[in-house]
């Protein structure tokens, strides 16, 4: 952004925020007034903020703005239970977030990156490439987007899951500040049990969040047991082999007391037969872990299809002989390109094919 562009107050922490106001000669309490007007009355302008000083509005009206993010697109699942958007951000750049609806309770998946420099070969977002990172403010802003939604239909946001387009480790210090907004008790309070980060395995990253004793749960995706096979599915298998990972993993548990959630997609004929579960229960022998099993969904840029219901079942019960616990989490918005990057992906090919030929 150019240097005059107005800041936006979504991408401050709430310590940073009164670090800029008091730069400006104001104190806390108007820190937290902004503060709770963003969050806990979640205005849509600054002109909705009550209890300023006119000096204090005036100076927000010229220095500040609020960073709402604009639908491009958006699908619906045909069981209504998925949402998926298409965000655009100021720049023309666009992210997903998906909405899911469950018995009682609401989840949101958010996008930490615009595309993702990880390269796994299954996701969609690995196959278009990293443009830039996310801010904070873009980050938190999926959250409030879905609130809106939500709050139309009386419902409320339960779940966070940071496992939208990139990788939140590789953005850590937007990530971490858009988390920080996320719990703020004066704020969005989220309850830390229900955040999520998801991680292909960034080894400094996993132990930096252990050090920090940051509250989220942790999830690490695996999807193969020996070097070569993760490898050959996530790229970045080949920067941090299993060795490290694992003993990442394990300080991260042991100092956290927590356990991590591993996710293991399953891919028919690649990383699902009974061989592959038995490498997974040695290699997890000991850990406080559980496996998310995610039968594949597939993408345009990969051959590869989702296992047979019969081969999940096998899995699950060699894990089982492992005393590895596991669950089979349901793939939601089949029909809608749910997966990471899908409908990104879709609308740029429409895109592609609407555009004029040369003469």
């Amino acid at each position: 952004m150019p240097s005059d562009t107005p800041t936006n107050l979504y991408d401050f922490t709430r310590p940073a925020l009164g670090e800029l106001l008091s730069g400006w000669g104001f104190g806390p309490y108007y820190r937290d007034l902004v503060w709770t007007a963003l969050y806990r009355k979640q205005v849509r302008s600054l002109d909705e903020v009550e209890g300023l000083r006119p000096d204090l509005q005036a100076a927000l009206r010229e220095r500040a703005r609020l960073g709402h993010l604009a639908t491009h697109t958006e699908t619906f699942s045909s069981d209504g239970h998925t949402h998926k958007l298409l965000l655009k951000l100021d720049d023309g750049q666009t992210i997903e977030t998906v909405l899911m609806r469950f018995k009682g309770r609401a989840t949101v998946c958010i996008s930490t990156q615009a595309g993702c420099a990880m390269g796994c070969v299954f996701c969609a977002t690995g196959q278009m490439g990293l443009s830039r990172h996310l801010t904070p403010g873009e980050i938190v802003g999926q959250v409030l987007h879905v609130n809106r939604i939500l709050r139309e239909s009386n419902e409320s946001l339960r779940n966070v899951v940071l496992m939208g387009m990139g990788e939140p480790l590789h953005n850590y210090e937007g990530t971490m500040a858009a988390v920080d907004v996320l719990v703020d008790a004066l704020g969005l309070a989220m309850g830390p049990r229900f955040i999520t980060l998801s991680t292909v395995g960034v080894v400094p990253g996993i132990r930096r969040l252990a050090d920090e004793e940051r509250p989220v749960q942790l999830a690490v995706s695996l999807h193969g047991a020996t070097d070569a096979e993760r490898a050959a599915l996530v790229p970045a298998g080949r920067r941090w082999p299993l060795d490290e990972l694992m003993d990442a993993c394990r300080y991260y548990s042991e100092k956290r007391r927590r356990r991590i959630f591993f996710e293991w997609t399953l891919i028919s004929g690649r990383n699902d037969t009974a061989e592959h579960a038995h490498t997974l229960g040695k290699l997890l022998h000991g850990m406080d872990a559980h496996i998310n099993v995610i039968p594949l969904n597939p993408t345009v840029g990969y051959d590869g299809g989702p296992s047979r219901p019969e081969s999940v079942r096998a899995f699950q019960d060699v894990l089982t002989s492992h005393a590895v616990p596991s669950t089979v989490r349901q793939r939601r918005g089949i029909d809608i390109d749910a997966g990471c990057g899908q409908l990104k992906s879709t609308v740029e090919r429409r895109s592609r094919r609407s555009l004029p030929t040369s003469p």
